[in-house]
């Protein structure tokens, strides 16, 4: 199927004519199915960023050669990002190093990086991005929840800890009881703004990867964290929070894959 639905003439045929000619479910599949190649894959995620918004079909058809697209975007990312900051280096342009650097990748730090930071942090940046009632309430409970924790963890640690796990269980219960509410229209207007929010937050939060530079250094080596927050809101809200943590997962894989390589070869 090709990424635009065409006239015998090869002229567009707008999401409303397809709806009046064939009904809602047909549009839907001529919108939201997978492109037909890899680069109309990349058109469409490029004119979703143009204009983020929820209506791009939540459903799991098609989702293993989405997600395999989009992966194979970040990848052409990081080898031109890498590509980038080598010719810097050896140009003698500093660069400060991460986290990564010089760590032992011992099972714990690999689980840590592989399963561990996609999870939690696709439930932070991204659980909350589908505009439903349920997620954004059980965000803002545990939210509530840990820093009451962090508040009491020196002064009274048994309650911080009681505050932290009734706050995960009312999270659940938030998640359950709204379960069957839609997205809400006001979130769904405001969608671009909390896109690109949650995007450049995840980005920022990962300049705590570095520690030294200065921020006019430092912002632009979060590059690669940016764009790949952009592919995970696209997945996330084209299929689900699977889908961005599956897609988090299998890049956070590759880069310690080749941070432990450079190691071995530095």
């Amino acid at each position: 199927m090709s990424d635009m639905t065409t006239t015998p003439n090869s002229e567009p045929i707008s999401p409303s004519e397809i709806e009046a000619t064939f009904g809602g479910a047909e549009r839907d599949l001529a919108l939201f199915a997978p492109a037909s190649s890899i680069i109309g894959e990349w058109r469409r995620f490029g004119a979703f960023l143009k204009r983020p918004s929820l209506d791009v079909g939540v459903q799991n058809e098609g989702a293993p050669t989405v997600l395999a697209r989009i992966f194979a975007l970040d990848m052409a990312a990081m080898f031109v990002l890498i590509g980038l900051a080598s010719a810097l280096i050896a140009a003698g342009v500093y660069i400060p190093e991460t986290a990564l650097a010089g760590m032992e990748f011992t099972p714990g730090i690999i689980f840590a990086v592989v399963v561990g930071a996609p999870v939690m942090e696709e439930i932070v940046f991204r659980g909350w991005l589908s505009g439903k009632p349920g997620p954004i309430a059980a965000l803002m409970l545990i939210a509530a929840g840990a820093s009451g924790a962090l508040f009491l963890h020196t002064s009274a640690p048994a309650v911080g800890a009681l505050i932290g796990l009734a706050a995960i269980i009312a999270a659940l219960a938030a998640l359950f009881i709204l379960r069957a509410r839609p997205a809400m229209d006001w979130f769904a207007r405001g969608f671009p703004v909390f896109f690109w929010l949650a995007t450049i937050s995840f980005a920022l939060v990962h300049l705590a990867n570095f520690d030294e530079g200065s921020l006019a250094i430092l912002l632009p080596l979060v590059l690669p964290q940016f764009i790949l927050g952009a592919m995970l809101g696209y997945v996330r809200v084209r299929f689900a929070l699977w889908a961005a943590i599956a897609l988090h997962a299998a890049h956070n894989a590759t880069a310690i894959t080749i941070a432990a390589i450079a190691g071995q070869l530095g």
